[in-house]
């Protein structure tokens, strides 16, 4: 079979995979991620004639399509979220933003400098990469999709479940903000010789403080016109009720490719954008096509990389590890980011069981393929110290991605149905017992 078509073969497969198995196993206690990356690993290690994956060799597919799915996914989530944006109802989200987020970035870089001896700057990257929750494999634990029915003045947790909520916004803003931190891992890796106060003071003033709000800017002009073209005339022609959902894609890409142009953070600007979507019109029954379509498009592209993921592994990704680097790794997963998050959300009015939950869902995934091979792609003979350590990032963050996918995707389903049973339980028992 020659590769082209065998290349074929295995895109059909991964696209039906995302279409046929949520209706056949929607009530099953299964991780769809996890069944896409055990027939990559399958369909790769059959004789078909097609190039193994590797996204060492071939950074540059693995960072667009990452970019891609990441992007869709960022604007899915906006678009889940009913909730009036003012700070105290994103409280949360802020604590897990400003405080566990850093200390993640802070504890892994540590770990792999410390424990694993890499040199400071791969070291800083690898806590960059891993920090951020995935917009795109967290869906299981992230808020329903838009209702008709929200009230601006209703309390928060009336509006939605509290964990969800989090989870949502987190995965939102998280990824962009994760790349202020993969450039200062680039900057000191090209800084050799250079004084600090010179390249810290570049990276705070251009990468951290300029591209960020560029990217919120961005994000909120292009939210406001688009709304208004998508909400400035009914569906009334058989085209139009064919395309019905499909503006959500021409918004994610035209405020992602926007705010790249003038050099902002497109993630952010993209999921802002999506929340100025969602709230430009609150009761509007076609937030729900727009969140379909862009659900839809997700599903697909997410089941192709993972598809590729389980080559890579089939190839020999996961090669490298030692011993030693799959204890950081589950240090990273089962203590740094549940440390981290009950921390940050120490103090609030969460219940203990709903702050760790929210702490040990933060889920890594595509979004952190995409950092990485960013980085990889962005050093030059400058960075030459996290090319040569190429092969050993993607094995870890692989590694992390994988066993991510493997125990949040299997228990998500039953963990998100506990929390809900206790806030129904919760509610009834605070609600007065008789009606006056």
């Amino acid at each position: 079979m020659a590769a082209y078509e065998a290349a074929l073969l295995l895109v059909g497969i991964a696209i039906l995979g995302a279409v046929v198995l949520p209706r056949v196993l929607s009530d099953k206690p299964m991780s769809f991620p996890l069944i896409y990356v055990v027939a990559g690993i399958a369909l790769f290690s059959l004789p078909l004639g097609v190039e193994i994956p590797d996204p060492v060799e071939h950074g540059d597919l693995a960072e667009r399509l990452t970019e891609f799915v990441v992007i869709i996914a960022l604007m899915g989530a906006g678009l889940k979220l009913d909730r009036p944006f003012d700070f105290r109802a994103w409280s949360n989200t802020w604590r897990l933003l400003a405080i566990t987020m850093p200390l993640t970035i802070l504890a892994t870089a540590v770990l792999g400098w410390g424990v694993l001896g890499t040199l400071l700057p791969t070291a800083a990257l690898l806590g960059a990469v891993v920090a951020p929750t995935d917009p795109v494999l967290a869906s299981d634990v992230q808020a329903t999709p838009p209702t008709e029915e929200v009230d601006e003045e209703a309390d928060p947790d009336e509006q939605e479940g509290e964990v969800r909520f989090t989870l949502t916004s987190e995965a939102g803003l998280n990824d962009g903000l994760a790349f202020p931190f993969t450039h200062f891992a680039i900057a000191m890796a090209a800084a050799t010789g250079a004084s600090t106060l010179d390249w810290v003071g570049e990276w705070f003033l251009v990468h951290f403080l300029y591209e960020i709000v560029a990217g919120v800017v961005m994000g909120y002009l292009a939210g406001q016109v688009l709304a208004r073209l998508v909400f400035s005339e009914a569906v009334t022609t058989q085209l139009g009720k064919v395309m019905e959902g499909a503006e959500a894609l021409a918004v994610t890409l035209i405020a992602y490719g926007a705010t790249e142009v003038v050099h902002g953070y497109g993630f952010i600007a993209v999921f802002v954008a999506a929340l100025e979507l969602r709230h430009y019109e609150w009761e509007h029954e076609y937030y729900v096509a727009l969140h379909d379509y862009a659900v839809m498009i997700e599903r697909i592209v997410m089941a192709t990389v993972l598809v590729l993921f389980g080559g890579a592994i089939a190839g020999g990704l996961l090669a490298p590890l030692t011993p030693l680097d799959v204890a950081v790794a589950l240090v990273i997963i089962f203590l740094v980011r549940p440390v981290a998050g009950m921390i940050g959300l120490f103090g609030t009015a969460m219940s203990w069981s709903e702050r760790l939950v929210v702490s040990s869902f933060g889920i890594r995934g595509i979004g952190s393929f995409y950092y990485l091979a960013f980085a990889l792609n962005e050093a030059s003979f400058g960075e030459i110290e996290l090319l040569v350590a190429a092969e050993k990032l993607w094995a870890l963050v692989g590694f992390i991605a994988l066993t991510s996918i493997v125990v949040h995707g299997i228990s998500a389903n039953a963990v998100m149905n506990w929390m809900e049973q206790q806030r129904e339980v919760t509610s009834t028992t605070e609600s007065p017992a008789d009606a006056p």
